[in-house]
């Protein structure tokens, strides 16, 4: 990449999380999404660390102030200065306020995955400092309590692992991994008609989630709701599902609380022996040696789902990942699904581009995103393939270059889709630069 290309990046990269910024965190859009968001304003951080280092922890300390009593981080924190239907579903509808350990900060009452361990670490190491190292020992224990939580109260299927309690706390919305655990769930589309989505005023409805996707996933909010977001019940929640990124960015997270147990003064060993733990029931449980991927696994049938997706490759991140499935994991994602190459002629898809379901325009069910081409990067660094990882940087970067920070891509021509100003994409733009 000419130094050229990558200074006008640079400038778009910056200028874009300048105009989301909003007094003690960033917004992912201006447009779609008005309030903060947990894995967001993790891999926000990490660019913003390579230009604002102190914005950077306001990031992390103002999402973690918004913490459950249980140690559950919600995964948005509403800005009480919006009006309340700017956007759906928002704080009347999570009314977390009622449940018990809520913070005051009106939030939902689920979570995403645990990237914040990961992202706090990659800040202190662009930027180390004497505040950096403050900032890190109030984090800590929150972090701590935030692993706990995920390890002890959604550990519902007794096998180590985390389950997810809604298609939102992977991230990954209206991944095809889904669709299973999501059939037994009973909704109509017709139940939207009660309320006003907003996405689709900002977006094309062809992009987006359908109508009975939405309905299901109110469906299982109220469900959760109704019990007031305790965990105790779980075995009455509709979707419980164990994923492989929410578990691999929770094995990453106990690494690097190792590091950062270091930096504070704490005991390393004990996250090291977490970590190898998580990696262990990981590859036990969600393993497919048959078609050698990572599955989600449905807890209410007990089996593996059957679609391959890009979660099935984000075990990669995971440090300590046996050989045999760090092969395996390369082999997927340099098929004919995946297309991952040191020259890729396509940018990553977030779904088997040779699956009948595959669409190319449709949210998570085909598109490109760049944090999830990042987290990729990240672990074919780890685990020494440069070859690989610099074609995917330059994919990313030509995404970002040629459609701008859009919130994901087209899987095939690349354009832009989504919001056109998105934060994470900015943000992680600017990390793989620093990282060329």
């Amino acid at each position: 990449m000419s130094a050229e290309r990558a200074a006008l990046l640079r400038r778009l990269a910056v200028t874009t999380l300048q105009a989301n910024w909003e007094h003690d965190h960033t917004v992912p859009s201006r447009t779609l999404y008005p309030h903060q968001w947990s894995w967001d304003s993790a891999f926000i951080a990490v660019g913003l660390a390579h230009v604002r280092p102190d914005r950077a922890w306001r990031e992390l300390r103002t999402l973690f102030s918004a913490q459950w009593a249980d140690g559950r981080v919600p995964h948005i924190v509403f800005n009480p200065a919006l009006p309340v239907g700017t956007y759906f579903p928002g704080p009347v509808f999570w009314d977390s306020s009622r449940a018990a350990g809520a913070p005051a900060a009106a939030t939902s009452g689920i979570v995403q995955p645990p990237v914040h361990a990961a992202a706090a670490w990659l800040v202190h190491r662009r930027a180390p400092s004497e505040a950096s190292v403050q900032a890190l020992r109030w984090l800590y224990p929150r972090l701590v309590a935030q692993q706990r939580y995920l390890t002890r109260r959604r550990d519902v299927g007794g096998g180590g692992l985390a389950c997810i309690v809604h298609p939102w706390e992977s991230g990954v919305d209206n991944s095809p991994a889904w669709d299973g655990p999501l059939a037994g769930v009973p909704a109509e589309a017709a139940v939207m008609r009660a309320y006003r989505r907003h996405d689709i005023a900002h977006a094309a409805a062809a992009h987006r989630p359908t109508d009975l996707d939405y309905a299901r996933y109110v469906a299982i909010v109220a469900a959760y709701r109704a019990v007031g977001y305790r965990d105790d019940r779980l075995a009455e929640q509709p979707f419980l599902v164990e994923c492989p990124l929410v578990n691999a960015a929770l094995g990453v997270a106990e690494h690097a609380l190792a590091r950062i147990a270091g930096v504070v003064g704490a005991d390393p060993g004990p996250h090291r022996d977490r970590a190898a733990r998580i990696t262990e029931a990981l590859v036990a449980r969600l393993f497919d040696p048959a078609t050698g991927t990572f599955r989600p696994r449905d807890l209410r049938t007990d089996r593996l789902v059957p679609a391959r997706t890009v979660l099935g490759l984000i075990p990669l991140i995971l440090p300590d990942l046996p050989a045999r499935q760090v092969g395996a994991v390369l082999a997927e994602a340099c098929s004919p699904r995946f297309g991952l190459a040191a020259r890729m002629d396509r940018p990553l898809p977030t779904h088997d581009r040779t699956a009948p379901d595959f669409e190319p325009l449709r949210y998570w069910r085909g598109p490109s995103w760049v944090n999830i081409a990042w987290l990729l990067w990240r672990g074919l660094r780890t685990h020494h393939r440069p070859d690989l990882a610099a074609g995917l940087r330059e994919s990313m970067c030509d995404l970002v270059a040629r459609g701008g920070c859009h919130e994901y891509f087209h899987p095939d021509t690349g354009a832009g889709l989504g919001s056109p100003a998105f934060s994470w994409t900015a943000a992680l733009v600017l990390d793989a630069l620093a990282e060329g």
